[in-house]
């Protein structure tokens, strides 16, 4: 069947598109097809679009909330040993704090050190502990001056011993120099510390605060 496509030039040319009811065979067809062609277009910008949003919305939080289940689920499977981790730290920060001295005993301390390097036949120039401590957070630090004379053999074991003792000493910044009689002079800081009491932290925190604080005008 030939298509004349005058004739329907000719539909378009006097339809009537105010009157429907008057459209010849061709202008229906072409303005069903446009109809057709509109809905899923204007379908997909006026609703399809907005679920489209919410759906991919949907599966982030679904993303995330994977990730966070996860997360957690790890952490309980494994908070048994968490809580064994943090009793062993606690054992051996308990051990470590144990091996400060507090005020009583730090006299006593001050005299080991001494007594170890006499004991090792060290001479003593200077034994000159500082005039104040160095506070810290939950501990203070007391620097000691120490120069001694004798050989190097002594020198060591008299460091040796200071590393054996039941509190923590440390030896810093050391010097060695050889005299005229052959002998050594060691000089050297040796830093012991000291835990505080609870007043002393409390006291300590108190200060610090107030030095944060604002002055008042």
């Amino acid at each position: 069947m030939a298509i004349n496509f005058n004739q329907i030039a000719d539909d378009f040319k006097h339809t009537n598109w105010k009157d429907p009811g008057t459209w010849a065979v061709a202008p229906k067809i072409v303005v069903l097809i446009a109809i057709l062609a509109a809905i899923p277009v204007i379908g997909h910008f006026v609703v399809w679009q907005g679920q489209m949003e919410e759906l991919e919305k949907g599966l982030r939080d679904e993303e995330t909330l994977k990730k966070d289940y996860l997360a957690k689920k790890t952490q309980a499977i494994n908070l048994d040993l968490h809580k064994q981790q943090l009793r062993e730290i606690d054992t051996q920060f308990g051990a470590l704090l144990k091996q400060l001295p507090n005020k009583s005993q730090m006299d006593a301390l001050l005299v080991d050190i001494n007594q170890a390097g006499l004991s090792r036949g060290l001479q003593f120039e200077w034994f000159k502990p500082a005039a104040a401590e160095l506070p810290r957070e939950f501990y203070s630090e007391l620097p000691i001056q120490v120069k001694v004379i004798g050989t190097y053999h002594d020198m060591g074991a008299f460091a040796a011993d200071v590393g054996q003792l039941p509190r923590i000493v440390t030896l810093n910044d050391v010097t060695i120099e050889t005299g005229k009689d052959g002998n050594l002079t060691m000089d050297v800081t040796a830093r012991t510390f000291r835990y505080l009491d609870e007043e002393e932290v409390s006291a300590q925190r108190k200060a610090a605060a107030a030095k944060k604080a604002p002055a008042k005008k």
